[in-house]
């Protein structure tokens, strides 16, 4: 916080107020060098972290999606009637491979529940004699 000294001899000022304002001054230019090289060196090192122009060297396209997103977002479209539809598709498409995989599942636990009832009827078949055909004896009213 500054504080002002009034002046002392009825309005005039005197030298030593002359030189606190222009030391005051004076620290307010350094302050604000101080700042501009703090920023700067912040703005070098948050580009050197990101390496935003060898993304885009390396991958150009991608970058160039991604900046159509970013501006998309700022821009005020997270909240409209088409990302709304978007995102529905997306999760549908997503979804589609966690769909696929449990009617899969289901189809193969159903066929193999149909094999094990097939061969479970074939197999008590044969132990009672059901399915088989029966040996024919020969008696007196059958011609061999």
């Amino acid at each position: 916080m500054t504080t002002f000294q009034s002046p002392q001899n009825n309005g005039a000022a005197s030298g030593t107020d002359t030189e606190g304002f222009g030391q005051r001054v004076d620290q307010i230019g350094v302050d604000a060098q101080q700042l501009w090289s703090d920023a700067r060196s912040a703005v070098t090192g948050l580009s050197e972290t990101l390496d935003i122009r060898g993304r885009v060297d390396r991958n150009p396209y991608g970058m160039v999606l991604a900046a159509v997103g970013v501006g998309y977002v700022l821009g005020g479209g997270l909240f409209t009637p088409l990302t709304a539809r978007v995102l529905k598709l997306g999760v549908r498409l997503a979804a589609l491979p966690f769909v696929k995989d449990e009617l899969l599942g289901m189809a193969e636990a159903a066929l193999q529940g149909f094999q094990a009832g097939q061969s479970n009827v074939s197999g008590q078949g044969n132990a009672a004699g059901i399915g088989t055909a029966a040996p024919r004896t020969s008696g007196p009213g059958t011609i061999s």
